[in-house]
């Protein structure tokens, strides 16, 4: 199978950064999302993206030929043309299974599925259709267009040739992928770098140390390019704070459990970039004050 055309549901970070690898490696992109502010959003994000990289010749096409391979969408329908499948919403069990059911009955029936999920098993996703065996995880790390490793995630059904197209198909995209063999909850990535995140959480709440300072730290220390909280207001609050608790009610493992200083955060509606406080606040441009 030879994957020419990607639909990508959901077109916010992630799935805005998905598309545009995606149409800058040649293939032609669905972008799905329910709102059309949403889609001119993503559009607007991605010119802006690809122009940057043109600017600096990393991209040998024009801006609006790579940006000419994304049709924005807002009904499922189309999906039937699609090779490939990648859904990118948040981290909602239901909304994505209720996702994939209409998905299931509208695409051909050799088309491949896979979720950009950070945490929830790829097995329980999958049996809301009827082609778990055609079902994987590809999970993305933020931002796209710049991070490489993508982990190729087995379903408890996923079939060796799934996979071996679902590696590939990261590969056409000029990134790395990780294969994880085992379906577990946060997969491999987020296992390692989870607790190093609830545990800076944990000494700040303790008042150990700032925010400020454990970022710092950690990039002059530790050679990070960006520190935890910078990380997490990046991906958004609420996203990290859906994956610990997907991972915590599936282990019922306490250490997964979301921080206090999160929990109260996400509910005051401080998730990060997009809604201009998180743990660090930010301008309406994005740049943080």
């Amino acid at each position: 199978m030879d994957i020419q055309k990607v639909m990508v549901v959901g077109s916010g970070l992630m799935g805005s950064g998905i598309a545009q690898v995606c149409a800058q490696a040649g293939l032609d992109v669905l972008l799905h999302d329910v709102f059309d502010e949403a889609l001119q959003k993503a559009v607007k994000n991605i010119e802006w993206s690809v122009g940057k990289l043109v600017e600096k010749g990393t991209l040998s096409e024009t801006r609006a030929t790579i940006i000419g391979r994304i049709e924005t969408i807002q009904d499922i329908v189309p999906s039937k043309s699609a090779d490939l499948v990648i859904e990118a919403v948040f981290e909602d069990f239901e909304l994505k299974q209720e996702i994939f059911r209409r998905l299931d009955k509208t695409c051909n029936s050799g088309t491949l599925f896979a979720s950009n999920t950070s945490a929830i098993p790829i097995t329980e996703l999958a049996a809301a259709t009827n082609r778990p065996n055609k079902f994987m995880g590809l999970h993305f790390f933020s931002p796209v267009p710049m991070m490489q490793a993508v982990e190729v995630v087995r379903g408890t059904a996923t079939t060796d040739d799934t996979l071996s197209l679902g590696m590939a198909f990261v590969r056409r995209i000029g990134k790395e992928p990780i294969l994880v063999n085992r379906d577990i909850g946060g997969f491999v990535i987020n296992r390692i770098n989870f607790p190093s995140a609830i545990e800076a959480m944990r000494l700040v709440e303790a008042g150990v140390a700032t925010v400020e300072d454990i970022d710092k730290g950690l990039r002059l220390a530790s050679g990070r390019k960006m520190g935890i909280f910078e990380t997490g207001d990046m991906v958004g609050l609420d996203v990290t704070y859906g994956a610990l608790m997907s991972m915590y009610q599936e282990t019922g493992d306490g250490r997964w459990y979301p921080p206090l200083l999160l929990r109260r955060k996400v509910k005051a509606g401080h998730l990060g970039r997009k809604t201009g406080q998180g743990w660090y606040s930010y301008h309406p441009d994005g740049t943080q004050k």
